[in-house]
């Protein structure tokens, strides 16, 4: 498993919570979650994320999964639609040997 950074889910924490992003408080949403807090990390963290559009990341980040969601629908229906009715099958089958037989 992938490990992912506190500091972005510090970041993502403050915003759902519509608090600032700040150095402060992402240390202390970090140093809560029990990890040793980096001041640099934080700092640096803040500062790019200033003036960012959380909903506009969020709707990018989300495309390519409804994208990549799209075909394997559409492959599900191409599978129900070649599902055939057993009887049918059968009838067909009995169809078959009846005209060998003639």
């Amino acid at each position: 498993m992938t490990k992912i950074d506190p500091y972005l889910h510090a970041a993502l924490l403050l915003k759902g919570a519509d608090k600032e992003i700040s150095e402060a408080h992402i240390l202390a949403v970090v140093k809560a979650a029990g990890v040793d807090g980096d001041s640099a990390k934080a700092k640096v963290l803040a500062e790019a994320l200033k003036g960012v559009n959380f909903e506009d990341v969020l709707k990018a980040a989300a495309a390519p999964v409804a994208v990549a969601a799209a075909p394997a629908a559409a492959g599900e229906a191409k599978k129900e639609e070649k599902k055939e009715d057993p009887a049918k099958s059968e009838a067909a089958a009995a169809e078959g040997l009846a005209s060998l037989f003639g």
